[in-house]
């Protein structure tokens, strides 16, 4: 941790201790303790069991304020970030506040204009249609990184990308009561920096429709950065629907990865089936590649997923939880369920179990 961070770190836990000036100016210490015992087995590299952080909800803590300015207006600040509970670190070893930084300024009847670090349309749009949240054994987020030859690896490498967050951003977020239309529009830019340093030019925008039971949305996020100046602009485009039944909600969202020649396709089915205190959560999951990254043929690679949980509310803050997964692999992919042996072959399998405990305050 460098010395800003640890002085910004210090800042906001002397604030933490004075509590009669946080009410008088309405801010909040909040956040997600949730860890689980997995065990994950990978085809021909044998088991590994560990203790995991945030494989319900992810474990982080977050600073919070609004001020009321009169005539529908109000200003606002959310600071968040992620711990890796199993061993109390900073899951961000370059920023304090790396899940979320952001200023913003709220009109109840013209929206909310928010500048700073936050999350993409095309992210914002797509996690609420996955039943675990983009987290876990079974999360989406296990087909969504640069380890496979493609379009995110092609336009990012090892670098930082822009599938869940962007820095730099400035964003309009539609208000509530618009006939149940919902969405946004963000802007960012790499302010002459490069992809290895997280900066990137990116447009995004979100709308959807959300009223009753049903959930439609669409969006696309658009980066460029030095590694995509001679091959092209990555999009990131998302369409999914959700229908409340009653007795289970089902969810269909697909999500499209373009750079130049290559292309990754990731299709979810989710589900969700309330059961007394607790509900019942399940997913299918695919991911297919096809056209070309550089020299390498991406056609005939493709993999998918299948979860399984259930989470048992004790009370309104603490639950508990077990999840399963299996990943099957065809082609040169090789995705596995984090927590694995590494060395996992192309076209070999992964399964994962935790069992875990989540706690929001």
């Amino acid at each position: 941790m460098n010395n800003t961070t640890k002085a910004a770190l210090g800042l906001a836990l002397g604030a933490a201790g004075l509590g009669g000036a946080w009410a008088q100016g309405s801010v909040t210490l909040g956040g997600v303790a949730d860890s689980a015992v997995r065990h994950v087995r990978n085809e021909g590299q044998g088991g590994v069991t560990s203790l995991v952080s945030g494989s319900n909800a992810t474990s982080r803590f977050i600073f919070r304020g609004t001020e009321d300015l009169g005539g529908g207006l109000s200003a606002g600040f959310h600071l968040e970030s992620g711990v890796a509970l199993d061993t109390g670190a900073s899951t961000s070893s370059t920023a304090l506040f790396d899940r979320r930084a952001t200023l913003g300024l709220a009109s109840k009847a013209a929206g909310e204009l928010r500048l700073g670090r936050d999350y993409v349309p095309s992210y914002t749009n797509w996690v609420r249609f996955d039943p675990f949240g983009h987290v876990g054994v079974a999360g989406s987020n296990n087909f969504v990184n640069a380890t496979p030859a493609g379009p995110i690896r092609s336009a990012f490498g090892s670098s930082p990308n822009t599938t869940v967050r962007t820095s730099n951003s400035l964003q309009w977020l539609m208000p509530a009561g618009w006939g149940g239309l919902e969405g946004g529009v963000m802007l960012a830019e790499d302010e002459n920096g490069t992809a290895a340093a997280g900066q990137h030019k990116l447009r995004g925008a979100r709308l959807g429709y959300a009223a009753g039971p049903l959930v439609v949305s669409g969006a696309i996020t658009r980066t460029e950065n030095n590694l995509t100046a001679d091959a092209g602009r990555f999009d990131d485009r998302v369409i999914a629907a959700l229908y409340d039944f009653g007795p289970v909600r089902v969810s269909l969202a697909l999500r499209r990865f373009d750079q130049a020649d290559a292309r990754q396709d990731n299709v979810l089915v989710g589900a969700w089936i309330p059961v007394g205190n607790g509900e019942i959560k399940a997913s299918w999951y695919r991911a297919k590649f096809s056209g070309q990254a550089g020299g390498t043929a991406l056609d005939g690679n493709s993999a998918r997923q299948l979860g399984l949980g259930y989470v048992h509310n004790l009370s309104r803050r603490t639950a508990l939880y077990g999840t399963l997964s299996h990943i099957d692999n065809k082609g040169a992919l090789a995705y596995a369920v984090p927590g694995g042996a590494s060395g996992l072959a192309a076209g070999g399998s992964s399964r994962g179990v935790e069992v875990g405990m989540r706690h929001t305050f």
